[in-house]
């Protein structure tokens, strides 16, 4: 089951997005088993996401051959845990965050690659620097030592107007196309989830994460 989930959306993601670039699949990994993980793997998932830092590290030895992403939100306080260890942060939702980070890559004489995060929907439950701040803080963040901003992160409010979450998509397109034009490092839109991942790849999202496509439905009791 878990192979067939992965080489249909790999497989479907394979003609990439309509600007010609490759779209990275990222499995969202939150409470499935390192068995399970390391199947999908197996079957061809190259990078992992996990939302929980304790999950994160109970996993990482156990879990082989992905890239490990960190897609959930993150406490300053536990960022010592990841730095060294996250291939990216896509959730840098507030500056104090990406100070932290960048304090404690520094310290531990890394760069971390960063994802900067929208609230594109302006929506009171979740985090992220808004649409008409986000130039200013990217602007503030790209010369800091020892972080280095691969692009932008993004998540679509639930709607029924499909009009309205496609403005908002070419909205993030039209950020990261912008910032890309000065800076070599800018090459993901990290937008896309199992019920949305379509819609944000046919307008410019090179970047998914996919948890209930792959693992099927999650089983909360789990954790």
């Amino acid at each position: 089951m878990i192979e067939q989930n992965v080489q249909e959306v790999l497989a479907e993601l394979a003609a990439g997005n309509p600007y010609g670039e490759e779209v990275v699949l990222v499995a969202a990994t939150k409470t499935q088993s390192a068995e399970d993980i390391n199947l999908a793997i197996r079957a061809g998932v190259r990078d992992i996401g996990e939302n929980k830092v304790q999950e994160f590290v109970e996993k990482f030895d156990a879990v082989q051959g992905a890239n490990r992403h960190f897609i959930g939100h993150l406490q300053t306080n536990k960022v010592k845990y990841l730095v060294g260890k996250t291939y990216l942060f896509h959730s840098v939702d507030r500056m104090e965050l990406a100070e932290e980070i960048a304090k404690r890559s520094q310290k531990a004489n890394v760069v971390s690659d960063i994802l900067l995060q929208v609230n594109i929907g302006n929506e009171e439950t979740k985090g992220g620097f808004s649409y008409a701040e986000i130039w200013e803080r990217y602007q503030a963040l790209k010369s800091v030592p020892s972080l280095r901003i691969l692009g932008f992160m993004a998540m679509l409010p639930v709607s029924e107007d499909e009009a309205y979450l496609v403005s908002l998509v070419q909205k993030m397109r039209s950020l990261y196309e912008k910032a890309k034009l000065s800076d070599p490092n800018i090459r993901y839109l990290s937008m896309g989830m199992s019920g949305d991942y379509r819609l944000c790849v046919a307008h410019g999202s090179n970047m998914v994460r996919i948890g209930t496509g792959i693992f099927g439905a999650r089983d909360y009791t789990k954790k």
